[in-house]
């Protein structure tokens, strides 16, 4: 049974999400997850005006390459001048949806009043909405927090009035911006949400297993989760969990062997990107969190593990380290 959904005209195939997440859903990781079957990754939030004027990084966080079966660009910004034009930009380079952030709560983000912030002015964060869904042919999408802070949850109001300027589909982490990541994130919450508005609503924050995310479907009455610091070193988790999610059963994680054939190509996707020395260093907390996540029983070794790979300067070395570790593990 096909156990999706539809954002707009795009057909969803399963249930579980991959959040778009700044220096980890990069184009190699992305390739990594949808290999594996992950049915949504998107990529890492793309800051408007940085896109259009052309900056080499900025334009490498939308890139669409080969090996992905579903295109979501993020954008975040302020002024509805640029967030039109990285719209019109994101669908040029390919983007079969296009996501608005209104949920980072990061200081340096929040300080240029972009992502969360814009829940304090839902006036001005709608004409942002308005810009981007006027500047595209695409579905867009918005991901948001359940507000500010406690005295201002103001997620369903935005929620119903984004939907009225034609958002497709809503995001909702349950915390406000000012809890950060701290706490326990409140599903209950996100079926106010969910009883505002007609189009899908996706529950995020603390879903790493099927249990949370079983709960956080029950608690929010959402149409799908999204995972995200949960696939931290663990690009098969959305494929695994939405197929634990379809079937009843538990979640199924790839085995040792397979998780060592994943960690190695991961490796040389990122060189292959970025170049040997860049795409070294840019893997190196991916690196760290698959040792974290390695199969040896002994956490000790783990630690020491991840700080002698994450010193290491050449590939090669990497790799002949893992598979050392691995065979330990055996």
């Amino acid at each position: 049974m096909n156990h999706g959904f539809r954002i707009g005209d795009v057909h969803i195939a399963g249930r579980v999400l991959t959040a778009p997440m700044t220096s980890v859903s990069d184009l190699p990781f992305r390739r990594a997850a949808s290999r594996l079957g992950a049915p949504y990754v998107a990529t890492e939030m793309v800051a408007c005006d940085l896109f259009a004027s052309g900056r080499p990084d900025v334009v490498r966080r939308a890139a669409v390459g080969e090996g992905l079966p579903l295109m979501v660009v993020q954008l975040v910004g302020r002024e509805a001048g640029w967030m039109a034009r990285g719209a019109a930009l994101a669908e040029a380079a390919g983007a079969q949806i296009i996501d608005i952030n209104m949920g980072c709560p990061a200081r340096e983000v929040t300080g240029g009043l972009s992502g969360s912030a814009l829940m304090r002015d839902p006036d001005h964060a709608l004409r942002l909405i308005d810009a981007v869904v006027g500047a595209t042919s695409r579905p867009v999408t918005l991901k948001m927090r359940l507000g500010w802070d406690d005295a201002c949850r103001n997620a369903p109001e935005l929620a119903a009035r984004a939907e009225d300027a034609g958002v497709a589909a809503i995001t909702v982490h349950g915390r406000t911006r000012q809890q950060f990541y701290r706490g326990d994130a409140d599903w209950r919450a996100v079926a106010d949400v969910k009883a505002a508005v007609k189009i899908p609503v996706i529950v995020n924050g603390d879903i790493v297993d099927e249990k949370t995310a079983r709960e956080a479907l029950r608690q929010s009455g959402a149409d799908a989760v999204m995972i995200g610091r949960g696939a931290y070193g663990r690009p098969w988790i959305a494929a695994a969990l939405d197929r634990a999610l379809e079937t009843g059963g538990l979640l199924a994680e790839p085995d040792l062997d397979a998780r060592f054939a994943i960690v190695v190509e991961h490796l040389r996707d990122s060189l292959n990107f970025y170049g040997d020395a860049l795409g070294l260093r840019i893997f190196r907390k991916h690196l760290g969190w698959y040792v974290e996540n390695a199969p040896t029983p002994c956490a000790i070794a783990r630690r020491a593990a991840k700080s002698r790979l994450c010193q290491m300067r050449s590939a090669q070395e990497v790799e002949s380290a893992l598979a050392d570790l691995w065979k330990a593990a055996a």
